[in-house]
């Protein structure tokens, strides 16, 4: 069977995203594994099948690198709804959308040249003081879950060692966290980077921590503005924006196809 695929990037998180309106595409966890690996296949943080939907425009599956269906991923939906607008999801508008993902809603406007905004989940679970190691931590679910800890010398963090550490602490979390390094750089603009569970291994970029990262430099003290700019490893600036209630949250940035291609299966 040959299947065609984009790959896309949304800020450095990259994504094979396939059109499965039809639902004849039928992958396993092994292959999207295998597709998801660097050199050896595409090579992508995760494979998004976009699928019909009787309430929504469509429906967003994510899977991560690992092949498994992940939570939320918010450079991911960006990444969806921009992929969506090219092949006319919704039909006759270009520039906005509502998806569903793991049965939730979520709404997304394309608000530029490749650049795409997100309405997020409000926040939930925060836990402001977690002692993990040496580490003072906190925590908070964005549609996925983070730790969060701040650092002074962001370039010199061994994210792989110590985030992978952090995030098989089943004991803390029992699904496994992503875990995010912090550096406030204003009092609107912090520096990011992120080791990511299903990865397992630091990325590029991460929508759902930048949001996360946002909020709880918000709550913390740590920044005073509602409005953040978030750089994060590729280079490229996300920006998060919420109400002061945080029950709006959005995620704006870049969002743009690489590539095109297909592949096949037996």
């Amino acid at each position: 069977m040959k299947i065609a695929f984009s790959k896309l990037s949304g800020a450095g998180n990259d994504f094979i995203v396939i059109d499965n309106r039809a639902l004849a595409i039928h992958l396993s966890p092994a292959q999207i594994r295998e597709l998801c690996t660097r050199r050896t296949g595409i090579g992508a943080d995760g494979l998004i099948l976009l699928e019909p939907s009787t309430e929504f425009d469509f429906s967003m599956k994510y899977h991560n690198a690992d092949g498994f269906q992940g939570s939320m991923c918010g450079n991911g939906g960006r990444c969806a709804a921009y992929f969506a607008s090219t092949i006319g999801i919704p039909h006759g508008i270009k520039n906005a959308c509502t998806f569903e993902a793991n049965r939730r809603r979520y709404d997304a406007w394309i608000i530029g040249n490749e650049r795409v905004k997100l309405q997020m989940l409000p926040p939930e679970e925060f836990q402001y003081e977690l002692n993990i190691g040496e580490l003072l931590c906190h925590a908070v679910n964005t549609g996925s879950p983070h730790v969060i800890t701040y650092v002074t010398d962001l370039d010199n963090v061994k994210v792989n060692e110590t985030g992978g550490a952090i995030r098989h602490r089943t004991d803390l979390f029992p699904g496994g966290s992503n875990v995010n390094f912090i550096e406030i750089t204003s009092p609107a603009s912090l520096s990011l980077r992120t080791f990511e569970r299903g990865v397992e291994d630091e990325t590029l970029a991460c929508g759902t921590g930048a949001v996360a990262a946002a909020l709880m430099s918000y709550q913390l003290g740590k920044i005073g503005s509602t409005t953040v700019s978030v750089t994060v490893k590729s280079g490229d600036i996300l920006q998060v924006q919420f109400s002061e209630k945080m029950d709006e949250v959005f995620l704006a940035g870049p969002a743009r196809i690489i590539y095109e291609g297909s592949f096949c299966i037996d």
